[in-house]
């Protein structure tokens, strides 16, 4: 290939969506009990997701407990397989699928895509020191020797608002927020581009999330970050995230900008999502909030998965289930509510 050829591939894949995700599903299979164990139904915990991600963009995933966002990037990152679908990595120097790619030719990408976890305890390992933790990522992938591994580690402690010094000791020895601080100079070290955190500020203190949200935002300007920010308080969603995507029993109901889908939700559950956040006016009135239980993605109802708890609900909703569609400019639907004609 010429040098021109390899340019224009190069710029080519540039102007394309970091990411663009085509029907990913995972579902995991049920079996019975008993000698002879069959297969007795699926757990749909990512049905038919897509979406794009543009470079430098931060993309929320919301919805309740059991809706699917965690699976959905983790089977994004290839941390589990997708069952079916594509994720379109439009990387630094070519497009690859994620999903049908060998585990060897994964590896070498982890660099340029890492994950912060929701539990900044769990996820260090107790017995390494700091320093080793957040070195770990440059000894797999065998970059620069031990006394650059080392400078590389004090450079990233110092970025993340802790000290040089602080690599000789234990997870245990740090506060919550210091230890999330530790699982984001882990995440960063390999220069990605693209960062997942998955509910990172979830276990933190309110004063404690703040710090550590500006300090993402701060790190996202300097390192031209993409992050997809898996969060249930949408009032950070609200702050850190360009556009937000609204999950629900596995499938992708809304995905719109932030200020747009906070102004004027299009699909019922989204209102009743907003609905739930405190407001400190008395006068005020409250929508009413949603009664029962998230669907079951072993068992989910005909038709949409929301309509026994929509408010909305008429005569095609328990019949046939609504597809995503565009119901305003970037603004996408999955409700019967704006049916194509």
């Amino acid at each position: 290939m010429s040098v021109v050829s390899e340019y224009e591939e190069s710029k080519a894949v540039a102007e394309k969506p970091l990411l663009q995700v085509r029907n990913l599903c995972k579902y995991f299979p049920i079996f019975s009990s008993g000698l002879v164990r069959r297969q007795s139904g699926l757990v749909k915990a990512v049905d038919d997701m897509s979406f794009d991600l543009a470079r430098g963009e931060t993309l929320g995933i919301v919805g309740e407990s059991g809706s699917g966002k965690t699976t959905a990037v983790r089977s994004i990152l290839r941390a589990i397989r997708p069952t079916s679908g594509e994720v379109l990595y439009n990387g630094r120097d070519r497009s690859i699928d994620l999903a049908t790619i060998s585990d060897k030719e994964l590896k070498p990408l982890r660099q340029q895509m890492q994950m912060i976890f929701q539990d900044p305890f769990s996820s260090l390992n107790p017995r390494m020191t700091v320093g080793d933790i957040i070195a770990e990522p440059m000894v797999i992938h065998r970059i620069g020797s031990k006394n650059e591994r080392e400078e590389k580690v004090i450079q990233m402690l110092e970025k993340v608002g802790l000290k040089g010094e602080h690599r000789q000791r234990y997870p245990h020895a740090f506060s919550g927020g210091q230890r999330q601080r530790i699982g984001i100079a882990r995440a960063l070290l390999l220069n990605p581009d693209l960062v997942v955190a998955d509910e990172s500020v979830s276990a933190l203190d309110v004063s404690v999330q703040a710090q550590v949200i500006n300090l993402l935002q701060d790190l996202q300007d300097e390192f031209q970050l993409t992050y997809i920010f898996v969060a249930h308080d949408l009032s950070v969603v609200k702050h850190i995230c360009d556009r937000v995507a609204v999950m629900y029993a596995g499938r992708l109901v809304e995905l719109a900008p932030t200020e747009e889908l906070f102004a004027d939700p299009k699909h019922p559950y989204t209102r009743a999502l907003l609905s739930a956040i405190p407001n400190v006016d008395p006068d005020v009135r409250l929508a009413p909030k949603m009664s029962g239980e998230v669907a079951d993605p072993a068992n989910k109802p005909p038709g949409c998965s929301f309509h026994p708890r929509c408010s909305d609900c008429f005569a095609p909703c328990d019949k046939e289930e609504p597809q995503l569609l565009e119901v305003a400019p970037g603004r996408f639907a999955s409700c019967h509510l704006y049916k194509k004609d």
